[in-house]
């Protein structure tokens, strides 16, 4: 058994031998597919030449959250928040501390709902922040408030 077969065999199912992995490109939104074998934190960009992951959530308009929410093979976190929001910006760092441990088993983004109303109107956010997951282009978990890094881990975890 070669290194590249045991880092997935390790790495829980993230991806199989047999698996393609779809993933949405953070800077020009481009629609990559990372091959079976390929340690995709290691993947780039077919079309711009950047990371495909870097450890962060991702700032989203409302279009390239259509994207991400829908032609991500992985789970997408969604952190739906705004600038004059206190919990929001409490919330921020933790998200972060989230997303540097969980990706690229998860895509991590955000959504400003003051600059991103129309994502906001849809899935109906009423308080902020709001936190939902997508996987397969629907939302199947949602949660709100903020709340600390392990907390967080483990609704993800729970949830996907």
């Amino acid at each position: 058994m070669g290194l590249a077969t045991l880092f997935f065999i390790l790495t829980d199912g993230l991806q199989t031998m047999s698996e393609t992995l779809q993933i949405v490109c953070p800077s020009c939104g481009a629609i990559n597919r990372i091959p079976a074998g390929k340690d995709p934190l290691k993947a780039k960009c077919g079309k711009c030449g950047g990371k495909l992951f870097n450890g962060k959530p991702v700032e989203v308009d409302d279009a390239l959250f259509a994207k991400m929410a829908t032609k991500n093979s992985i789970p997408v976190v969604v952190d739906f928040w705004a600038e004059w929001c206190g919990p929001c910006k409490m919330m921020a760092p933790e998200f972060a501390k989230v997303a540097a441990e969980m990706e690229p088993k998860a895509r991590f983004i955000k959504v400003d709902t003051e600059r991103n109303q129309a994502t906001a109107a849809q899935f109906r956010i009423m308080s902020i922040p709001t936190l939902m997951i997508f996987h397969g282009g629907r939302p199947v978990a949602q949660t709100a408030g903020a709340m600390p890094a392990s907390q967080l881990k483990q609704w993800i975890e729970a949830s996907i």
